[in-house]
């Protein structure tokens, strides 16, 4: 029989904890009461027992990710228990558990903080320059980005493109015939996915020397941290510090937000069921990204979004293209409309309670996830005591082009810089920071950073855009190509979207792009490395693409800042 794994209570009066640890894996076979998984709260730790013996068939959970009461952990396959259903006395602590940690002292070069794509990829990056490295990571190797943001979230929005290719196979002249999503084993083929590229990191962290330390790191000087893990109290005696630490989801300060069926971007990614009805609070990136993702899962989506316009920081011409989309797909977009509370009503759904237009009204929702933005961690940095300054608007570590604080042996990268929160600039810091340590002189350049963004059509953009040309007075032309007049967009039934090129009127210069439709995120690169080395339309329009390719969209666009498009009039 099929067992579930639920969480039934934590320490204290806490409703919500993280989970520190995964003790047991699918395919572990498990006796009645033995630890399957732990959670934290500040109150102490909590073991979530198995309760039956069996052998674990799921488990959709996480370290580091937020869990509640009542909520189904994963599952086993075996025989109840009869006594099955209370929960283990607390038990493990970093600090307090059945052994005492054992007191240690390390020496490295450089110790890391964290083991996002930018805390990873410094200490790789200094290991193959020959320094020490020692890389701390309290919970799973790849961060935010690799366990609860990027990844997972294009898993499966990549399962639900699939499903609606199959729901569409009539277009193509197939007869699939309906095939129910089941979001259960999306999840599982996500949660693969991501437990693939987490043991590649530790494999290459392995070659390349560094040393790992599961625990949680505490900086006590800009040469001192100290490291709480299960078998050891370890201090760190350091040449240089790293801070990698990440961001967190943000909370809206509105009543009603520890409702058990109001989800952050973490939970959302390990749903047991799919929702009927689901409100999105939030209609920029990510909030776009999970509305299309859902929504082609079979989802009644509603999103909505403060700004007059969804996507607000992008060019009027994408967010037309998007907001066309997202009417297409059944997505309700609610604009200019400000979130005051969520009650929760006797069936278990949210009833969420918002002002448009000067009026106050009411809609019933089974599940509200919120995305609005993420905020950095700085969880024990104990900033001020090491005299590490924040920016001006103390939303980020200050740090200066080398990515060094004011604290000399301190330096920072990634979400906590609140510089531009994207994997790829974290990563591309956490190079610059490894090598200036290492006597290199080089500065982060944030003027060419290209974004991606995973709705339907997908866009990218990078360098100026229109909007920031007209702010800043510049003189620009554009040149556009719609897709719609391209041959291999045309094959893959995805016309809609266009390419667009901005260059410096006079010179000839391009000075940024964007991409609205099919492997748009993929083809940006082009227009990246063009604004980087400060190309000329000319030297696009002069090169040869290949055919038939969505690229030669760009192509088309740079023959369009010329005499015009030679397949587009």
């Amino acid at each position: 029989m099929q067992i579930e794994i639920i969480l039934h209570k934590l320490s204290g009066h806490a409703k919500e904890g993280t989970v520190g640890e995964v003790v047991k894996n699918p395919g572990d076979p498990v006796t009645a009461g033995e630890t399957l998984i732990l959670i934290e709260t500040g109150k102490g730790v909590v073991e979530v027992p198995a309760e039956g013996t069996g052998t674990v068939e799921s488990i959709r959970v996480k370290a580091g990710e937020k869990v509640k009461i009542g909520q189904i952990l994963g599952t086993l396959s075996g025989e109840k228990a009869a006594s099955a259903g209370a929960p283990k006395k607390e038990g493990f602590s970093y600090s307090i558990g059945p052994a005492k940690p054992v007191d240690r002292e390390l020496e490295c070069d450089i110790t890391v903080i964290g083991g996002g794509p930018g805390g990873y990829v410094a200490a790789i990056q200094a290991a193959k320059m020959g320094a020490k490295v020692i890389l701390v990571e309290k919970e799973s190797l790849g961060g935010t980005c690799l366990n609860w943001g990027c990844i997972p979230t294009k898993a499966l929005i990549r399962s639900a493109e699939v499903y609606q290719n199959i729901k569409n196979a009539e277009k193509f002249g197939l007869g699939a015939g309906h095939f129910p999503a089941d979001i259960r084993k999306i999840v599982h083929r996500k949660d693969e996915v991501v437990k693939q590229l987490v043991q590649g990191v530790g494999y290459l962290l392995e070659q390349d020397g560094v040393t790992l330390l599961k625990g949680f790191g505490t900086l006590e000087d800009g040469n001192t941290v100290k490291v709480a893990e299960r078998q050891y109290n370890t201090t760190i005696k350091t040449g240089k510090t790293i801070l990698a630490t990440g961001s967190s989801s943000c909370l809206l300060p509105i009543p009603g937000m520890d409702s058990l069926n109001v989800l952050t971007s973490t939970e959302a990614l390990s749903l047991e069921e799919l929702p009927r009805k689901m409100a999105i609070i939030g209609g920029g990136i990510i909030g776009m990204e999970f509305a299309f993702l859902f929504s082609n899962l079979g989802v009644e989506v509603t999103v909505f979004e403060y700004f007059d316009t969804i996507l607000t920081v992008f060019d009027e011409d994408i967010i037309q293209t998007v907001t066309a989309s997202a009417s297409e797909h059944g997505i309700n977009l609610i604009t200019g409309a400000k979130v005051n509370q969520i009650l929760e009503n006797e069936s278990g759904g949210c009833i969420l309670q918002y002002e448009l237009h000067k009026k106050e009204k009411y809609d019933l929702f089974e599940k509200v996830l919120v995305a609005v933005g993420r905020q950095p961690c700085y969880d024990g940095l104990d900033l001020e005591k090491n005299g590490i300054e924040l920016t001006p608007d103390k939303k980020g570590i200050q740090v200066d082009e080398t990515l060094k604080t004011s604290c000399d042996s301190v330096y920072a990268i990634g979400d906590i810089t609140n510089k531009i929160q994207l994997a790829h600039v974290a990563s591309h810091q956490g190079v610059v920071a490894a090598r200036n340590i290492m006597g290199e002189s080089c500065a982060m350049d944030y003027r060419v950073v290209p974004s991606a963004v995973f709705t339907f059509p997908e866009f990218a953009t990078v360098g100026i855009s229109e909007k920031d040309a007209e702010k800043q007075g510049l003189s620009v032309r554009t040149g556009t190509f719609p897709f719609a007049a391209n041959g291999k967009a045309l094959t893959l039934g995805e016309s809609e979207g266009f390419v667009k090129l901005i260059e410096e009127e006079g010179t000839g210069v391009i000075l940024g792009g964007a991409i609205v439709g099919p492997h748009a995120t993929d083809l940006i690169g082009e227009i990246t490395l063009a604004v980087k080395k400060r190309l000329k339309s000319e030297d696009i329009a002069e090169t040869i693409h290949p055919h038939p390719t969505c690229g030669e969209s760009i192509h088309e666009a740079s023959l369009a800042l010329g005499l015009g498009s030679i397949h587009f009039v």
